[in-house]
Order: structure tokens, then C-alpha cells, then sequence
């Protein structure tokens, strides 16, 4: 992240996460520039209400992912008294924001994109800094924070549903059917946004919408869209018609993907159905409100997204009022303001900084797990580094043997290797071939239909790769933790989705 986006990620995470913090402790944070969740903090609220660590492991790993076996997680000191003190205010203030916003989700949701747009307007006719500044308070600031508290929301709808009835339909059905029966995100109308640029790329492919459609739809998601310093889809002509060219290369159609899949989760249901006659009623019941909670979630998603190119669109304004060009990434949104404001004080930091972000962007992806003190530069520089785990105490904590994961999504599938760091190297992947990487995010879905099979390290069954697997049929296996580390470019693998394992053959 360049210093301008961390600044806004913390106002995000500040609204949309308001209780993941007991202030001096804070939830997340940037680790060499790149955004990390601290889940000591979360473990250590957990446990001053009693909460064990294998009972917090089990509530979190649909989310986080697994730990590895062993190893536990240090713990911040933090008395109950003080946690109540500072928490159960915080908490009852989120109760009763989320009960209110709930009920405006509907409005939120139908109305959130144009907005967005005559934002963007707005900010890009701007004529100078102190109309730029009135704006910003006005109406850009505010509306970011509602859409941070709209995704709040969201992410509050009957949330133990997301977890509970995967649980309980595992236990009825294993995990293949309950995969299988889960699918369905994106029937019908209702897309699910995870897929939402791989559908618009479809549609624009068959000529079925056009490309500003496409744009205006679709063009805010990519792979890193949370980074303002990065040009969206709608911006980059060249993005679409790369990721059209990619489909061509596909196997299969997305449509064809997503019809397969109906047919065999109305297989699947055919097998409940046999096994518990009078359970299907209340099961699709409890599904569908899943699947609803599901969509909601995303929508809200999508649209805060949407709201950091409006974040984008006013720092890109800033940087022609004020004529620091693309250096205006490299300061804080209050320093950007300030400036704004006439301040300057803060371009003195800009060559340090850029010297700094760009030496950061050289380096490998760090380890999912960082525990103590991280110097990227020197962890990076040593030879017998992991990729999985860091541990400044000196643990040694053993490498998996095998590589196992998340049962992602149903199926077996034998292929080559084709392991992709960043998305950028997309293009690399040839059809048929498995995607081992790090983690996935919407701008990686285009890339699935290319894939026989998709392997990360980072991940769990709520997980962006997990779902689209899901939803596309395509076989998954998700939080291995050491799946770049030990599979490489060119190996024959066969990866088995329903166990969650990956077989080097």
C-alpha cells in the first residue's frame, strides 16, 4: 500500500471493524507496507471472556483459515474490567448504527453507484483547493464513512448463518454435497459481485452489453482495488481487452461453467432429498437465507470499493490543484488536506518515502503467519526463508509434510502446475493448468475458467477462491499455507477438492 491508501484503509477499517480493537491494542495492521490482521488482539478478547484457544481457532478458521498444529498464539495482556470499559460502549454504539442501517440497505444498495458517479463529477470540476477541501467534507468524507458503516451492516446480517449452516449440512451430508448445495450464488439474476466481472467480461464477450456498460457495472473491481494510486478497469482500456483475450483461452464459458454446476447441485439435492424427505423445506429455507446473507455481504462490498475510486478520483484532483503529481500517493489523506490547506510540510517526507515504497514492492510476498518483530528486507534476503510462517522467537515450527487445505470446491483434477504471484502474471496461466498463488481477490477471477483446479495458501470455505470455485465447478483447495513454497511451475499434481489435499505425482 502506498501511505495515502494505508490512511484510508484505516478509516475503513475504523468504521467497518469498530469492535476488532481495544485501543491501545488495534486489530490489524501494516506490516512493510502490506495489511495484516493481528489476531492476538482478537484471541485476547476472546480469552477475557473465557474463550479458549482451540474453542477461538474452530469459531475463526471458516474466516482465517487454520493454524498450523502447535502453534499458539501469544496473547496481549488485558484485564476483563478494562475490555468492558472500553469495549461495551464501542459496541453498543455499533448495535444500534447497525440495527438502523440494516433497514437502509435496500436504498443503499439501489442508489450507492450513482452517487459514486456524480461524486466523481463533481470532484474531477473542481475548480480549486478551497472548493476541493468544502467537498471533501461535505459530501466525500461522509459519504465514505456511510458506505463503511453500509458494509458494517451487511457483514452483521444474521452472520452466524454463514458458518452454521455449512456446519450442520456437513454433518448431514459430507463435505462434497454440502459444497455442492451451497453453489448457486449467481443463479438466475442475482450475481453473485464476486463474479461480477468475470459475468459483465462474458456478457461484453457475446455482445450482450457494451464496454461503457461494462465499465460503469464492473470497471471499479481489480485486483488491487484498494490501492487509489492504481488505475481502475474503466480507466485502462487495455485491462479489458487483456481479460477478454484470456477468456478466449478458456475451456469453457463462464455460462456453461455456471449450468454444469446447477446440474449437479439438482443431483445433489435429489441425494438429500432421499435421505431426509422431510427435512428439504426448512434446509432450502436456511440455505436461501444464507445465500441471501451471502449476496448482501458482497453487494456492500463491491460498493465500498466503489467508493475508493471516488477516493481516487479526489486525490488524483488534489494532485493537479496542488502539482505533485503521482508523489500525492505517498502522503496520508490529513497530510493531502493539509497541503490542500497550504501546509507543505509533509513533501519533505516524499523522497524518503518513495525510496521506501519502492524497495517494499521488490520483495516476495511475506508469510501469511508473522509472529514478533518482521524485517521484510532481512527476511527476504535469507536463503532458507518460509514462505508460510515467521517466527522472531526462534520456534521452529515443522513444515507440513503434505500440502492440505480447505476442501474449496468439489472434484478431482489431474494437471501441471502453473504457480502466479501477482496477477500481472496472469497471462502466464495456459488452459488446464492448476493456479497455485498466495490468495485470491476479485481481480483474480477472471483467470478461473483458464484453471483445471485452484490452489492457495491463504484461505478458508468463506474465502473469495473458495466461492467462486464453488460457483464455477471448478475443483479447490484453499489454506494450505505452504502451497508456493513447496509446488512449483511444471509440477504434475492431482488435486483433490472433496478431501483438500494436493498430490505432487
Amino acid at each position: 500500500m502506498t501511505p495515502c491508501t494505508w490512511s484510508l484503509v484505516q478509516i475503513f477499517m475504523a468504521d467497518a471493524m469498530a469492535t476488532s480493537s481495544v485501543p491501545p491494542n488495534i486489530g490489524y495492521g501494516n506490516v512493510g507496507g502490506r495489511f495484516y490482521m493481528n489476531l492476538s488482539v482478537s484471541a485476547s478478547l476472546a480469552a477475557t471472556f473465557g474463550v479458549n484457544r482451540k474453542r477461538f481457532v474452530k469459531m475463526t478458521e471458516e474466516v482465517f483459515g487454520r493454524l498450523p498444529e502447535g502453534l499458539e498464539i501469544p496473547l496481549v495482556p488485558m484485564s476483563r474490567w478494562s475490555v468492558l470499559r472500553r469495549l461495551v460502549p464501542v459496541a453498543i454504539r455499533v448495535v444500534r448504527r447497525t440495527r438502523a442501517n440494516q433497514k437502509l440497505l435496500p436504498d443503499f444498495y439501489a442508489t450507492a453507484q450513482e452517487l459514486c458517479e456524480k461524486l466523481r463529477s463533481k470532484i474531477q470540476t473542481t475548480p480549486n483547493v478551497e472548493d476541493l477541501i468544502d467537498l471533501w467534507q461535505r459530501e466525500v468524507l461522509p459519504f465514505f464513512h456511510t458506505c463503511c458503516y453500509m458494509l458494517e451492516a451487511a457483514g452483521r446480517q444474521d452472520g452466524g448463518a454463514l458458518v452454521s449452516v455449512r456446519r450442520n449440512l456437513q454433518k448431514m451430508v459430507g463435505e462434497a454435497d454440502t459444497n455442492t448445495l451451497l453453489t448457486g450464488l449467481s443463479s438466475g439474476t442475482n450475481h453473485l459481485a464476486s463474479l461480477g466481472p468475470l459475468i459483465g467480461l462474458t456478457q461484453l464477450a457475446h455482445g450482450e452489453i457494451d464496454r461503457a456498460t461494462f465499465a460503469r457495472e464492473y470497471g471499479h473491481r481489480s485486483p488491487h482495488e484498494f490501492e487509489v494510486s492504481i488505475a481502475r478497469p474503466a480507466e485502462d482500456t487495455d485491462w479489458i481487452d487483456k481479460q477478454l483475450a484470456g477468456l478466449k483461452e478458456a475451456k469453457d464459458d463462464v455460462t456453461v461453467l455456471l449450468h454444469r454446476q446447477e446440474s449437479a447441485r439438482a443431483v445433489a439435492w435429489e441425494r438429500f432429498r432421499m435421505s431426509y424427505p422431510k427435512k428439504e423445506a426448512s434446509v432450502r429455507r436456511q440455505i436461501d437465507r444464507w445465500a441471501a446473507v451471502a449476496r448482501s455481504r458482497e453487494v456492500a462490498r463491491t460498493e465500498v470499493i466503489r467508493v475508493f475510486w471516488v477516493l481516487r478520483a479526489f486525490v488524483l484532483r488534489a494532485s493537479v490543484l496542488t502539482g505533485q503529481g503521482e508523489d500525492i500517493f505517498l502522503l496520508s489523506i490529513d497530510e493531502i488536506l493539509a497541503l490542500l490547506s497550504g501546509d507543505n510540510a509533509s513533501v519533505a517526507n516524499i523522497t524518503d518515502r518513495r525510496r521506501a515504497y519502492a524497495h517494499y514492492c521488490t520483495l516476495p510476498s511475506y508469510p501469511a503467519l508473522i509472529l514478533g518483530h518482521f524485517d521484510p528486507s532481512r527476511w527476504a534476503a535469507d536463503p532458507e526463508r518460509r514462505s508460510d510462517i515467521f517466527d522472531a522467537r526462534g520456534t521452529s515450527i515443522a513444515k507440513r509434510q503434505g500440502i492440505t487445505g480447505f476442501p474449496g470446491a468439489t472434484g478431482v483434477v489431474e494437471g501441471r502446475v502453473r504457480v502466479i504471484l501477482t496477477v500481472e502474471e496472469g497471462e502466464q496461466l495456459q488452459p488446464g493448468e492448476v493456479l497455485v498463488t498466495t490468495v485470491t481477490n476479485v481481480g483474480w477471477t477472471p483467470l478461473f475458467p483458464r484453471a483445471a483446479a485452484v490452489v492457495t495458501d491463504v484461505g478458508a470455505p468463506l474465502s473469495h477462491a473458495a466461492i467462486v470455485a464453488r460457483e464455477l465447478g471448478i475443483p479447490a483447495v484453499v489454506g494450505c499455507g505452504n502451497a508456493t513454497m513447496r509446488l512449483h511451475t511444471g509440477d504434475l499434481v492431482r488435486v483433490n477438492g472433496m478431501q483438500g489435499t494436493v498430490e505432487v505425482l
